[in-house]
């Protein structure tokens, strides 16, 4: 249950700072997740890599359906995949493992020593 909470959290964390600040306020978010939830280190690096990997999967799926997937069809053609999902899948992943390290960080910051 608490890991459920810890995604939650960092995904409305993130989006909020997202919104407002550069794309790497994506790991201060994170953090905050971890060090404030304080899962051990594999729950919370999961947790913060779910969270934004979904995160980011789903604002890049719905800026897709807005744009009728002009731009992403071009880039998807760059890859050697050459599929618009293989190319949300990647971008899931990079946004994800930062916040993962980042949730991870935090927790092992809170764990006692």
């Amino acid at each position: 249950m608490n890991f459920l909470k810890q995604t939650l959290f960092t995904i409305a964390l993130c989006f909020i700072l997202q919104y407002f600040l550069p794309w790497w306020t994506l790991a201060l978010g994170a953090f905050v997740g971890g060090y404030v939830f304080g899962n051990s280190g594999w729950v919370s690096f999961f947790s913060g890599l779910l969270a934004v990997g979904l995160l980011w999967f789903s604002m890049a799926f719905f800026i897709d359906m807005q744009t009728q997937s002009i731009l992403t069809e071009k880039v998807a053609r760059i890859f050697p995949t050459k599929t618009p999902a293989l190319l949300f899948l990647l971008t899931a992943i990079i946004g994800g493992l930062p916040a993962g390290f980042a949730a991870l960080t935090g927790s092992l910051l809170k764990s006692p020593r």
